[in-house]
């Protein structure tokens, strides 16, 4: 059965991320630095270059893949919580090429901004730690009942 806890919206950020950064590691940075545990976050703009990733359920490791090349951030979500005692942003993206292609999965670093507006959300309630979880072999939300 599913489990959940409540949570309080207390503070919301919006803004823009700087040009050349690594998507993943300024989102993280930012969340250090306004001190937040425990939130999500959404995104879109471009990229000039990306880093995705694959879990691979059956060898239980990510596969990743790399575009050297410009792409629009159509959709950007992820969430906040703690591992190993520090806020990490979980996020997964979908990407667009010139065509209309799309692409997405695992945002990894190496993920390189061109432009990239986002919305980071804080909440307040019960720590969301990650933890090894023995039947995926992913870092998941260890939570109780």
């Amino acid at each position: 059965m599913a489990v959940m806890k409540k949570v309080t919206p207390a503070k919301m950020f919006m803004g823009k991320l700087t040009y050349g950064a690594d998507l993943l590691e300024e989102l993280t940075e930012l969340c250090r630095r306004e001190n937040i545990h425990l939130g999500r976050v959404e995104a879109l703009g471009a990229v000039s270059r990306v880093r995705l990733a694959f879990y691979d359920q059956q060898t239980r490791e990510y596969q990743f893949f790399e575009l050297d090349q410009p792409l629009e951030i159509t959709k950007l979500v992820g969430n906040v919580s703690i591992k190993d005692g520090k806020p990490m942003v979980h996020a997964h993206v979908t990407l667009a090429d010139e065509a209309g292609k799309a692409f997405g999965g695992h945002l990894a670093p190496g993920t390189i901004v061109f432009a990239c507006e986002f919305i980071l959300q804080a909440f307040e309630g019960p720590v969301f730690e990650r933890g090894f979880d023995e039947q995926t072999g992913l870092p998941l939300w260890t939570m109780s009942e």
